[in-house]
Parts: C-alpha cells; structure tokens; sequence
C-alpha cells in the first residue's frame, strides 16, 4: 500500500505532530517527535511525508549514515506509519537539482504541509537558515495503518 491519502487526513487532526524514527549506528532506534505533512517530492513529483530538521540534530546524524526513516501520526486512536528512503535537502545536505533557492521555498512547503502558517516569511527564512534547518523527505514503500 503506498496511498498517502490516510497519513495526510490525520495530519490535519493534530497539527501534523508525528513521532519519526531513524536507525542510530549501533543499531538501535531513535525516535523524535516533528511536525510533519505529505508533499511533492520536488525531484521526483511522487507524494512523500516531509518534515523540518534541525541543523545538527541526532536525526540528521542518523539519515545521513543510513537515509531511511520511519514515520507515525496518530489522532486518537487512529495512525499510520510510513516507511522508505530518506532525501535530505538543505545547507549541508545537498539535493540535486535543488538549488538553495529551491531548498528556501521547500522549507517552507514542508512547513504548510505539516499545517503550518506564518505572517512573516522573511523572518522564518532567515530563523531556517540561521539554524541550517534541513527538510528530510521520505518516499514510501511501506504504508500500514489501524484502519
């Protein structure tokens, strides 16, 4: 199953909060909660779960070595997780074909589709690239859900 249309309902029910989980180097599992929201890949045009990270973040650290993720919303007791390969594009994890023009206005499609707003996006700009935020992309191969 790789229909996104479950995961994207129940991002809107409590404002994309998702728990993502990576792979650390001895094996184990580190999870974290982000915000989170189905987009377009900006490479590929698929749907993907995309979700803003912070320069720096254990997260990275984690996709960087092994870029693969999982990640659950939940509202209530309804949830889906999503399962696949991690693209990384930001100041340090470079893209291709995602110039940092490109990666700006990514950030900011990340964001809205987790359900966020802004009433002054000079100033979230400037904050995503002061903390060289990166946007971290998961194409799904797996989907499973309680429903």
């Amino acid at each position: 199953m790789t229909d996104l249309a479950g995961f994207r309902r129940l991002v809107g029910r409590d404002h994309g909060l998702c728990v993502v989980s990576t792979l650390r180097a001895d094996t184990t599992i580190h999870s974290s909660v982000v915000n989170a929201g189905v987009l377009d890949h900006p490479t590929t045009g698929t749907a993907a779960v995309g979700f803003v990270a912070l320069g720096g973040s254990r997260k990275l650290v984690h996709l960087r070595a092994h870029p693969r993720a999982t990640v659950v919303v939940r509202a209530g007791w309804d949830w889906t997780a999503v399962e696949g390969p991690a693209d990384l594009a930001g100041p340090d994890d470079a893209l291709p074909g995602i110039d940092a023009e490109a990666a700006r206005l990514l950030l900011r499609a990340v964001f809205t589709a987790a359900g966020g707003t802004h009433d002054d996006w000079d100033t979230y700009d400037r904050v995503m690239a002061d903390e060289r935020r990166t946007a971290v992309l998961i194409t799904p191969e797996r989907i499973y859900s309680n429903r």
